[in-house]
């Protein structure tokens, strides 16, 4: 009963304010406001306010939330252990990584990578942080930079 009168109070008091700024021409603000408004009224008149009231002062409302909470926990508890396993259905890398492996193999799997040409061994007469730019250097002049 308090909760229905509260909530009518509201109303009507946002209502009345909405007025305020209609008279003040801003019209677009002031249904905003009626709308805000006339929700609590709504609420009010649908009996949801009621069933809200009766469920917060409900001890049996209060122990069907704690069995939900329980139920989540057990439902949480179980997929942390599953995931740690590796049990299950896994994650969506692991099931992309079982997919890929049960693919044929490549056309050519015995080819080797392309090389990139024959190694040559560093000078040891120069210092290293040179040897560094030096490579650089090797690298635009091949591309023409």
């Amino acid at each position: 009963m308090i909760a229905e009168t509260v909530c009518s109070a509201v109303a009507v008091a946002g209502l009345g304010i909405a007025a305020v700024t209609a008279y003040r021409r801003r019209f677009l603000a002031a249904a905003r406001m009626a709308a805000y408004a006339l929700v609590p009224l709504g609420l009010v008149m649908t009996g949801v306010v009621e069933w809200l009231a009766d469920t917060a002062f409900s001890p049996t409302a209060w122990a069907g939330f704690a069995v939900l909470g329980c139920a989540w926990a057990l439902f949480a508890t179980t997929r942390a252990v599953e995931r740690r396993r590796g049990g299950g259905r896994g994650t969506r890398k692991e099931r992309k990584a079982a997919a890929r492996s049960a693919r044929p193999d490549a056309v050519a799997p015995a080819a080797s990578a392309p090389s990139l040409g024959p190694a040559s061994p560093r000078p040891a007469s120069r210092p290293a942080a040179t040897d560094d730019f030096s490579d650089i250097e090797a690298i635009l002049k091949k591309h023409g930079i």
